[in-house]
């Protein structure tokens, strides 16, 4: 089968990411003596500089790992809204969605300390010798990607008329970061480089220094920056400026957890994702959802996975968040997924049919309930075409996993991706996102801004997904690790918002249903193969909107496929040709110990590494 790039393959060691520097960079520390985690540490530090529309410090990550020698475990850098961030509090503002943009929407900012956890527990390399690459590229600069032109390009206005610190870095000499020219963030280098002298005063223990650096940023100078940013008042997407909700206390009380992936069994394999404080479970509901006998590519495959993703989507709005306690077994039970399994019938749905399981009367938003009526005027918040029935501007542009910017800096979100396996067998899986640039503005002190997370919540109360203190929003962050006969063989993932679990569901399938290349897994070939989104459920990102019965496929899916879907009702959108994910993917053989990896070729900038 053609593709566009070889499945690579060797034995030192495999890296694949959305960015072609931050592979490198990860492959430097393989390379010096590190394992994968400190390697991926290294890689989610450089993504924050070369792709800083996709992610940042004060964002969010959620990551799987499978030590070589230790159980799968979920390590959580998801951070909860603030103590001051009631449903009340955002209501009595007049607010009925959480801002899209500014300090209103900022979680506690959860990626920093996960990453460190992750050096301390699992690592075996000091700091500064992780740090060193991305304060390389932050203060001697790098070529940015043409995105991050296009992005500052997009918020302009807001950035040279209300956000004058992000304008500071990021229109040097009054334009927008060009590709071939060097850009740099002097402030972010100048961070991290106080950070590792702080950290280094503690002594020469690498765990102490770790440790000392992650005070530093609980209540240290950056606490200190991060708190005077989040009161200032600041204009968002609501029109009107306002403060944030994050307090010294919330930072200093929190700290990055561990916990059990959730698991389902399909066919030999098992699929790890994080809990439905994300939207990892509907990957695995998608894969209950699935009849016996599926023809890989045929125009019925294509109906199935649809409408199964549909019943999957509609179930997370009603059943997941971090506020609640989901009835997971249920969901994933095989009496629950036969029954919604029937559903599934020859025409498209265009409704939004959450579950009851257990009996249960699902609950949504009424956001989400006006938005699958029609009933929400996004032309009354500056998004045109928007609304039900026709394919949006807010979430348009997705297939590629970029951003769509609006000039108030509004957003669909994105974000970045990274898999890496070693020598040893040690294998992580993790998707760093939040903390864009297009997000708030830059702190001036640090050289990077607050994130946005607390969007993804609901100001209706009793809702899972409600706006709670203390508990996470429900994120879009879903990095997936695959077991074959309870072996770790695969680490996944995929920028997209929403369409993260769809696209990882199409690509697993590939790499599960289709001949292996080379004697392994085809990870090539299966990133390559035409790929598909539908829209038909609530958005996580502000305006939240949603479009019944759309698809927006590749052009190469082909007529056959893109003529039976229309025959059967789906309102397709026929994109372009490689317009649709940005998957990466390791994989390792256990037989064998021969490693592989392979990334997307759309937008020319994720790359795998190895040897």
């Amino acid at each position: 089968m053609f593709t566009t790039r070889p499945t690579l393959q060797g034995t030192f060691g495999m890296v694949s990411s959305t960015h072609w520097l931050a592979s490198q960079s990860a492959m430097a520390v393989l390379e010096d003596g590190g394992n994968a985690y400190d390697a991926a540490v290294a890689a989610g530090f450089v993504l924050h500089v070369v792709e800083p529309h996709l992610c940042g410090p004060a964002g969010e990550v959620p990551m799987i790992l499978a030590p070589a020698d230790a159980p799968v475990r979920v390590l959580c850098g998801q951070g909860p809204a603030p103590a001051g961030a009631s449903i009340e509090h955002y209501t009595g503002l007049g607010l009925e969605l959480v801002p899209g943009t500014g300090p209103l929407a900022a979680a506690v900012p959860g990626a920093f300390d996960a990453w460190l956890l992750l050096l301390r527990d699992h690592g075996t390399k000091p700091l500064a010798d992780v740090l060193k690459y991305a304060i390389g590229y932050a203060e001697d600069g790098h070529a940015p990607v043409e995105r991050v032109g296009e992005t500052v390009a997009n918020v302009r206005e807001l950035f040279e008329t209300e956000w004058t610190d992000s304008a500071d870095i990021y229109l040097p000499d009054g334009e927008p970061p060009a590709p071939g020219r060097l850009f740099k963030n002097p402030a972010l280098a100048a961070t991290w480089r106080r950070l590792i002298a702080e950290a280094e005063a503690a002594g020469a223990d690498r765990a102490a220094q770790i440790e000392a650096a992650r005070q530093v940023w609980r209540t240290g100078f950056i606490a200190e920056a991060l708190v005077a940013a989040a009161a200032r008042p600041t204009m968002d997407t609501s029109g009107e400026r306002h403060t944030g909700t994050l307090a010294a206390a919330d930072l200093a009380a929190y700290e990055a957890t561990y916990e059990a992936p959730v698991t389902y069994d399909w066919n030999g394999w098992t699929l790890c994702k994080a809990g439905p404080w994300s939207q990892g479970p509907v990957f695995l509901q998608q894969l209950a959802l699935l009849p016996e006998d599926l023809a890989y590519g045929t125009p019925d495959y294509v109906h199935i996975l649809i409408e199964g993703s549909k019943l999957a989507m509609a179930d997370r709005e009603a059943w997941y968040g971090d506020a609640a306690d989901v009835p997971l077994d249920t969901l994933l039970s095989d009496g629950y997924n036969a029954a919604r399994r029937a559903l599934i019938g020859e025409r498209a749905s265009y409704e939004l049919r959450p579950g009851s399981p257990d009996g249960r009367t699902p609950r949504l938003s009424r956001h989400a309930t006006a938005v699958a009526a029609g009933d929400v005027d996004f032309d009354a918040l500056g998004l045109a075409g928007t609304g039900a029935g026709e394919p949006t501007v807010a979430r348009g542009g997705t297939g590629a996993g970029e951003p769509t910017v609006a000039k108030d800096g509004s957003t669909r979100g994105d974000t970045c991706h990274l898999d890496i396996v070693d020598r040893w067998g040690n294998m992580v899986a993790a998707t760093p996102s939040g903390g864009w640039l297009q997000s708030n503005p830059v702190i001036p002190e640090l050289g990077f801004p607050l994130g946005t997370r607390l969007q993804m919540a609901w100001l209706d109360p009793d809702l899972p997904n409600s706006l709670t203190p203390g508990r996470r929003p429900r994120t879009t962050l879903t990095p997936a690790l695959a077991l074959r006969d309870g072996v770790p063989v695969l680490a996944f993932g995929t920028p997209g918002g929403d369409q993260q679990d769809q696209w990882q569901v199409h690509f697993f399938l590939a790499v599960a249903l289709r001949e292996p290349v080379r004697g392994g897994l085809d990870l090539q070939g299966a990133i390559d193969a035409p790929n598909w989104h539908q829209d038909s459920f609530p958005g996580s990102f502000y305006p939240r909107a949603m479009v019944p019965g759309s698809v927006t496929v590749e052009s190469r899916i082909g007529a056959e496929v893109i003529d039976e879907l229309r025959r059967r009702g789906h309102a397709v959108t026929v994109g372009e040709p490689w317009s649709e994910g940005r998957l990466c993917a390791v994989a390792r053989d256990p037989q064998t110990g021969v490693l592989s990896a392979a990334a997307n070729p759309r937008g020319m900038q994720g790359y795998a590494v190895g040897r």
